[in-house]
């Protein structure tokens, strides 16, 4: 096993049996994009994930509202290194560590069998984070997330069996606790995911039923702070909050949720006063917790966890005291300059970044150069509302309205994987605008499939 990067001939190569082993676990935005990089290096890569596809996660509210499907969004990890001999895809579930042997253990995915351990000489995780739910587990059952594939299916079934029982409701209290919505977090998945549902109440569904008007449908967007959007300057925060009102959302500000159950949602307020909402979908969006992987590489290297779960890393990305071990994405705080832990947005850009500088690190070390401290470079955010309304901050600008919505699609188009997925969501996007159609507005997240083989149909 080579034991460290200096373990490399005078010639600056290594020899065929002595290759540079990297193990990148997680296939999001950090992970594939060192793998990406590393692909046309002097190494061997092995990239493990649990799932087999690369999802794009900044559109999967998209996928639970309708106006994309999940084939649009997720790209096959394998489909993206079928060219590159270099570069090996495994499906399987990560169980351990071994940092002295430098040892990654693994397990099966339901059926599909692993090695108990892949060896590596340079591991690089980037496993991503998932929602927090400060503490209240219970609220999961009653408060779905978008942050996986399966989880946005799940709730676009949520919505629209929401509207298919409000149509058959006798009760009017009943219909209203159907066609009320409440979105938790006023970040940009709250904002985006909000203003999906009152486009489709209010645009798509319009003349779908007979029994109900659905743009009567109330969406409420739940911020426990005093304003949406705070990432984002406060004026453009107040734009914001105007173009979700002119579509029908709500924004619920400084209003803490206190608790959430099968039929209700119930708020906060400053005075201490609480207010009980009936509703039947609520859909979460607020805070996160980084991968349960950091925090089992923080215990074993003595490094250092924040409230929300993420190792510290140094300012080169790697492990205190394992220099072979680089941390990406979600997972990590960084130490700045002044040795101070630092929690980076999570945001695709900075994950993009962090993978690129891996690779730059890992190969720089093969060649002996050295590797500047990594550096993000904020090229700015952007968060949409709906059709044609958007806000972006680029720093030296602060746009609005069609403008920012035209650099949203530009910036969402550019970070997709693939050409085919490219041209699709254009595609669905173009007819969206002027049909204001939802193509996938199905119900097929617990259907069996001899069901639809029966009816001669086909999940998607």
């Amino acid at each position: 096993m080579i034991e460290n990067s200096e373990d490399i001939s005078s010639e600056g190569t290594t020899p065929a049996a002595a290759v540079h082993r990297v193990v990148v676990v997680g296939g999001g935005f950090a992970g594939l994009r060192a793998a990406q990089r590393l692909g046309r290096a002097q190494v061997e890569v092995t990239l493990i994930d649990r799932r087999n596809f690369h999802l794009f996660q900044p559109l999967t509210y998209q996928v639970a509202t309708g106006a994309l499907s999940a084939g649009d969004v997720a790209y096959p990890l394998r489909a993206l290194f079928k060219s590159v001999p270099n570069v090996r895809v495994l499906m399987a579930e990560v169980c351990g560590f071994d940092l002295h042997a430098r040892e990654v253990s693994l397990g099966p995915i339901g059926e599909v069998q692993a090695p108990p351990a892949v060896c590596y000489d340079t591991l690089i995780v980037a496993a991503g984070s998932s929602y927090s739910y400060f503490g209240h587990e219970e609220w999961r059952a009653h408060a779905a997330e978008v942050k996986s594939l399966e989880s946005a299916i799940t709730v676009r079934s949520r919505i629209l069996r929401a509207f298919e029982r409000a149509e058959i409701a006798v009760d009017r209290n009943d219909r209203e606790a159907e066609m009320t919505f409440v979105v938790v977090g006023g970040g940009p998945t709250g904002v985006e995911m909000a203003g999906q549902i009152g486009e489709l109440a209010r645009d798509t569904l319009r003349c779908d039923f007979r029994s109900i008007d659905p743009t009567g449908t109330r969406v409420l967007l739940v911020e426990g702070g005093d304003r949406l959007l705070q990432s984002f300057p406060a004026s453009l925060s107040r734009k914001a909050a105007r173009s979700l009102q002119r579509i029908g959302v709500t924004p619920q500000l400084g209003r803490p949720v206190v608790k959430i159950d099968a039929d209700s949602v119930t708020l906060g307020a400053g005075d201490g006063s609480r207010e009980r909402i009936a509703c039947k979908t609520v859909i979460w969006a607020a805070g996160v917790r980084a991968s349960g992987l950091a925090s089992m590489l923080g215990e074993l290297a003595g490094a250092e966890l924040d409230r929300a779960g993420r190792v510290t890393v140094q300012r080169d990305l790697t492990l205190a005291g394992h220099p072979e071990v680089i941390v990406l994405g979600d997972m990590v705080s960084v130490r700045d300059a002044d040795g101070q832990p630092r929690a980076l947005p999570g945001l695709a850009p900075v994950a993009i970044q962090q993978g690129h500088y891996a690779a730059r690190l890992v190969q720089d070390r093969l060649t002996g150069d050295s590797t500047p401290p990594f550096k993000y470079r904020d090229k700015g955010n952007v968060a949409t509302i709906g059709r044609g309304r958007a806000v972006a901050d680029l720093g030296f600008a602060r746009l609005s309205g069609p403008a920012a919505w035209a650099i949203w699609l530009v910036v969402h188009i550019w970070y997709l994987m693939g050409f085919q997925s490219r041209l699709l969501v254009i595609t669905q996007w173009v007819l969206s605008f002027f049909t204001h159609g939802r193509s996938s507005r199905l119900i097929a997240d617990n259907l069996p499939s001899d069901t639809w083989a029966r009816a001669g149909g086909a999940v998607e």
